[in-house]
């Protein structure tokens, strides 16, 4: 076993057309996953509305995808090791493409959300396996190389993927509409599962490997009954059955950190959270994640529902946020190591005037487009150094040995905070909005936003003042 690792890695070395095809594939891998997550920012109001469904589905697009990509992901990359990173990556290429279709034929919101937990769950086997790949087939000292290249294209499929989004919805080909987001979905995975099976090679899986995935679906479940009762109890004023989704949910939680603090081999390395500035990062990272993704979830529906933009339009006019994440992240690449928590006090203050400039534009504009997306632009420079800097900055302080346990902690409750903020936000937008007044919904939620925006700002002298070397 051990001999064959060392083949494998010796023949590794060789720089070869295979490894850069594999690198295309994780990359296509990863722009698959994020048009996902985009896809329901734009394509929200038009399923709820085509489906005849009530506004309660909003917040469950987003949140079942990355609820369920996050919970999977924290043993996805141990499945990996166990079952084969190759092996593992084509089952989930393949599960993720399934439920694409799946979700572009559904005609109830059951079905959609089903298949879209489908989709985070595959999702959470084959995101993971993309790092492994590139570490088997690619030499370390060419990996900065590859992440420099790597950067740039999912920066692109950021901006494009929304708007390919709304302009396919806008075109509505064969009156397929929405339907045709998830469609793309299914032609891109079977190019990538076509050309992975012929050229990802075969790797050494470890038998040795003990994986309990109870914890990671005990974790999932919990989280899911809490935010499903958060998002009942914001459409239906409260009723028995969010009380009790979210009661039951809370407890299901409890449960697991009471189990999780006495086994011998717990999901979450224990370790970790004796490091004050990883569980500052963490905790930073919670916060500012969750009211990133809900805040724009929450601007693209007001754009399309208060503000009567199509899909497309709703995509241009936010498209200046992708645009300031990554002149910011080019900026600001070359300090993280030097000056983290400097970086990421700029970017929290950038976010802050963004948000407030929002704010101040939607109260006071009747007609805020195209005013509005100037503090767009500056609110995604703040994304843009805090995206590149948090994950370094928390694993700042962090042992070597225990920087890829660390790392996989970090990736997996930014999904999970993702699915959170999308949920919570939103159903506070519609819980505040009325027929009446163009401004509300939005107007609270940009209001949390900033509470919490201060509470990340709070935590900041406590993490780490350098960023690691992650690559």
């Amino acid at each position: 076993m051990v001999s064959q690792r060392r083949a494998c890695f010796a023949v590794s070395k060789i720089f070869s057309p295979r490894a850069w095809a594999v690198f295309l594939l994780v990359v296509a891998a990863d722009v698959l996953d994020l048009l996902s997550t985009t896809v329901t920012n734009v394509a929200a109001p038009t399923i709820v509305r085509e489906l005849g469904a009530s506004s309660s589905l909003v917040p469950w697009l987003g949140a079942s995808y990355t609820l369920a990509m996050g919970s999977l992901m924290i043993v996805g990359g141990r499945l990996g090791d166990r079952f084969g990173c190759r092996r593992l990556f084509l089952i989930g290429l393949a599960g993720f493409t399934l439920c694409s279709l799946t979700a572009a034929v559904a005609t109830t919101s059951f079905v959609l959300v089903a298949s879209r937990t489908g989709q985070g769950v595959f999702g959470g086997l084959l995101i993971p396996q993309g790092f492994i790949l590139l570490m088997r087939v690619i030499p370390r000292e060419s990996m900065g190389t590859v992440f420099g290249l790597f950067g740039p294209l999912i920066a692109v499929s950021s901006i494009s993927g929304p708007v390919v989004a709304g302009l396919l919805i806008e075109a509505d080909p064969f009156g397929l509409s929405w339907r045709s987001v998830f469609l793309l979905d299914v032609l891109l995975g079977v190019l990538i599962l076509v050309v992975g099976r012929k050229a990802i090679p075969p790797f050494d899986s470890d038998a040795s490997i003990r994986i309990r995935p109870g914890a990671a679906l005990t974790l999932m479940a919990g989280l899911g009954l809490l935010l499903a009762g958060l998002i009942d109890g914001g459409a239906s004023e409260w009723t028995d059955r969010a009380v009790t989704a979210t009661t039951a949910g809370t407890v299901v939680l409890a449960a697991f950190g009471w189990q999780q603090a006495r086994t011998r081999r717990p999901l979450l390395e224990r370790s970790l959270f004796t490091n004050r500035g990883f569980v500052a990062g963490l905790v930073f990272g919670a916060l500012f994640f969750s009211t990133v993704t809900g805040t724009m979830y929450v601007t693209t529906l007001y754009l399309q529902q208060r503000l009567s933009l199509s899909p497309f339009h709703a995509a241009l006019v936010t498209a200046p946020v992708s645009v300031g994440i990554i002149a910011a992240s080019f900026t600001a690449r070359s300090r993280v190591v030097s000056h983290g928590r400097g970086v990421i006090s700029i970017g929290v203050l950038l976010f802050a005037l963004g948000i407030i400039g929002m704010t101040i534009v939607i109260g006071v504009e009747r007609h805020p487009v195209p005013l509005i997306s100037v503090p767009l632009f500056v609110a995604g420079l703040g994304m843009g150094c805090c995206f590149g800097a948090v994950f370094a900055v928390a694993l700042g302080d962090v042992n070597p040995a225990q920087a890829g346990s660390a790392s996989g902690v970090l990736n997996a409750v930014q999904q999970i905070v993702n699915a959170a903020g999308s949920a919570v936000v939103s159903t506070v937008y519609l819980a505040t909005a009325t027929p009446s007044g163009p401004s509300s919904g939005v107007l609270p939620c940009l209001l949390l936003t900033l509470a919490i925006t201060v509470a990340c700002a709070m935590s900041i002298p406590l993490l780490p003042r350098r960023g690691a070397h992650l690559h």
